[in-house]
This record gives structure tokens, C-alpha cells and sequence, in this order.
């Protein structure tokens, strides 16, 4: 009895794992989908929103459009482009949103993590920092977004933002 309850946890857990692609071109293509978001805004208040990722351009290029639904910057909306160089062969990232913003990100791969990480900027006080994107705990209908920041060169970094996603049904 014990050995058939260890053989079908293991297959559940199978099942879920997200099995992460070799190939460079898709290395992000864990990320496509209709994903329900959530992530905690302190106080026991939940923030929701929507990431919806599809591929366009004859497959080439990975489109995200993001929406906070819920929470304190409700209406705030993003979109990025995301293409493999195979000239460079790199992952380049471009994110405008709503609000003026606009972030451009090379990526990468640690192991199980996937990134898009910014080349160093310059604030008008002098001080320089960079910024991040890391997916990880990747599963086939779940995974964890961490922002995060380094004032030291990459040395150490401080997590800003973490989104829960959770694939829509």
C-alpha cells in the first residue's frame, strides 16, 4: 500500500513539473498563457491583475500584456516584447507601461531560474543601481516572479515585488 501512495505522489509531481527547454529560443516559453496574478501589498491586502503571453511575428517574438485588477495601482497596465538574438545569442527585453515607464533587459538562465535583468542606470543623485526579473519554482501551472534591485553591482540583491502566478483554467 505505502509503495503505491509513494508511486502516485511521484506521478503527480511528474505531472506538474514544467520540464524547462534546452534550446535558447525557448528558454522563456514557460511563460505563455493566460496567468491570474496576486501578490501581497501588506496590511492582508491581496493585489490581482492578469499576464497574459503569447507569442506573435511568425513565433518569434514573446508579447506580454500585463493588468493590475485589484489593489493599490489598479488600472496600471504594461506590455513587453521579448525576443532570442541568435546573432548575439541573447534574450532581449523591452517594457513600456502606463505610467511612463520604460525598461530594457537582457536575459539569462541560472539553473531552474529564467531573467531579464537591466544594464546599470545612473539616478540624478549619482547613485547607480540595476534591476531584475527572476522566474523560478517554474511548474506547469505556477510559478514565482521576484523584482528586485542592486546598488552594489549585482553583488546582493533587495526584493521590491513578488507576483504569485497561477495559470487560468
Amino acid at each position: 500500500m505505502k509503495g503505491i501512495f509513494v508511486l502516485a505522489l511521484f506521478m503527480v509531481s511528474a505531472i506538474q513539473t514544467q520540464k524547462l527547454p534546452t534550446e535558447p529560443e525557448k528558454y522563456f516559453d514557460f511563460w505563455l498563457g493566460k496567468w491570474k496574478v496576486s501578490w501581497d501589498e501588506g496590511n492582508g491586502v491581496t493585489g490581482r491583475g492578469t499576464n497574459h503571453i503569447v507569442r506573435i511575428l511568425d513565433g518569434k517574438v514573446i508579447q506580454e500584456n500585463f493588468e493590475i485588477l485589484e489593489g493599490q495601482s489598479k488600472g496600471f497596465k504594461g506590455t513587453s516584447l521579448s525576443v532570442y538574438n541568435p546573432n548575439q545569442q541573447k534574450w532581449k527585453q523591452a517594457w513600456a507601461d502606463s505610467q511612463g515607464g520604460y525598461y530594457d533587459f537582457t536575459g539569462s538562465v541560472d539553473g531552474e531560474k529564467r531573467m531579464f535583468q537591466s544594464a546599470v542606470i545612473n539616478k540624478p543623485d549619482g547613485k547607480r543601481f540595476t534591476q531584475r526579473m527572476v522566474f523560478y519554482n517554474i511548474q506547469t501551472n505556477e510559478l514565482t516572479w521576484d523584482w528586485e534591485s542592486s546598488f552594489d553591482g549585482g553583488e546582493t540583491w533587495e526584493l521590491k515585488w513578488r507576483i504569485n502566478y497561477k495559470r487560468e483554467e
